[in-house]
């Protein structure tokens, strides 16, 4: 219906008939919808006869208004029960989210399809994104199932695999010395020069609704009681931004109760954890943090422009952040693999470290029900398990 000001600066509210990106005032902009209307036509119990794709919650994404979604089959992930892993950790709760079973392997599938949808539906010819490699992967493959052009802008040191993916789907790529802050001032600069569509991480309002979908995926999944614990490996936030905003909608449309929501986690890489740092000293920003370092390309990200909205959902859920080191998060990869058969890339492999983290603190008990995210999989982090 219109598009608001994440940080609530008293701009008014825009026409998402137009392509938008940023507030005025800097500021990611969030779709809202009627809800109120929803809630009194829309029931849950109709998503039962709908496809098993993320698009099976279309009246709370945007409209594809120019034919079908471009979709490749997005979203409805598996939500795995975990015994053995659990029962390593005294738990008989503990549930995986495997985000890998994604087309092109990650999460990042979920909003680039409805961001393409949109940008074609507004009338992008060429779209472009900086990447630590997930993303750029996915934007190519679905800017090729659109019929659009891709620019893809990625660190120089991105491992081999997800350059040769991109190249697989047709996308232009450019590789640029450092980091992926360097890569997105990069792909900025050209996209304005040229008239590219820019679909950067909450520099346009439609890649976080297709991440939103996580949470109604797991109310659904989980017969629509929430678990106690989301860990979520966060680098750019859109997936804790996302879920965050999908609760108030869940609620809002009368299919889950109020206040009573999942704590969230975030977990970042011990050589690159501003989130964390900022969640530590109880600041509302994350500085940048010099020098980012960590085998887990996803979590290579020194600033986020949602930071005050990640730590506006952890504090508010009562959660918590943790950094992790590259050594555990690759001996978690294994352990996940070798007790429940789950293919998870380090990004994955370090929420298991932070839930054994929080165990022995005593900040999670064994008895609740907790999820970890799984946000892409092994086989471009093979390099990694070599012995």
């Amino acid at each position: 219906m219109w598009l608001d000001c994440a940080a609530n600066c008293g701009a008014a509210p825009l026409d998402p008939d137009q392509p938008r990106h940023l507030c005025s005032c800097g500021s990611p902009l969030l779709a809202r919808y009627d809800l109120e209307a929803l809630a009194r036509t829309w029931s849950r119990a109709t998503l039962g006869e709908r496809e098993p794709t993320l698009w099976r919650y279309r009246e709370v994404l945007p409209p594809a208004d120019r034919g079908a979604p471009v979709s490749l089959g997005e979203g409805f992930t598996p939500l795995v029960h975990a015994p053995r892993l659990g029962a390593a950790l005294g738990m008989d709760r503990l549930y995986v989210k495997d985000e890998s079973a994604n087309p092109t392997n990650s999460f990042k599938a979920r909003g680039l399809s409805v961001a393409v949808t949109r940008a074609r539906d507004l009338g992008a010819r060429t779209l472009v994104v900086p990447s630590a490699g997930n993303a750029a992967n996915a934007l190519a493959a679905y800017a090729a199932q659109a019929g659009l052009a891709a620019r893809v802008f990625m660190p120089r040191d991105v491992k081999p695999p997800f350059i040769r993916e991109c190249e697989l789907y047709g996308a232009h790529v450019t590789l640029v010395d450092g980091l992926i802050t360097d890569a997105g001032r990069l792909a900025a600069a050209q996209a304005a020069e040229a008239g590219w569509y820019d679909v950067s991480t909450l520099r346009e309002p439609y890649r976080i609704e297709g991440k939103k979908t996580m949470a109604y995926e797991l109310a659904e999944q989980l017969d629509w009681e929430w678990p106690d614990w989301l860990i979520y490996p966060t680098g750019g936030g859109t997936g804790i931004v996302g879920m965050w905003k999908a609760f108030e909608e869940l609620e809002q449309l009368g299919w889950m109760p109020a206040g009573r929501r999942p704590s969230l986690v975030t977990v970042q890489a011990a050589g690159c954890a501003p989130i964390v740092r900022a969640f530590e000293a109880g600041a509302a920003r994350a500085a940048p943090w010099a020098d980012a370092r960590t085998v887990a390309d996803g979590l290579r990200v020194p600033r986020a422009i949602g930071d005050f909205l990640i730590l506006r959902a952890l504090r508010d859920s009562g959660g918590a952040a943790v950094a992790v080191d590259d050594d555990a998060m690759i001996a978690a990869m294994r352990e996940m693999g070798r007790l429940e058969g789950i293919s998870a890339a380090p990004e994955g492999g370090a929420t298991l470290c932070a839930l054994r983290r929080l165990l022995e603190r005593g900040v999670i008990r064994r008895t609740e029900r907790v999820v970890l995210f799984n946000t892409g999989g092994a086989l471009k982090y093979l390099e990694l398990l070599q012995s």
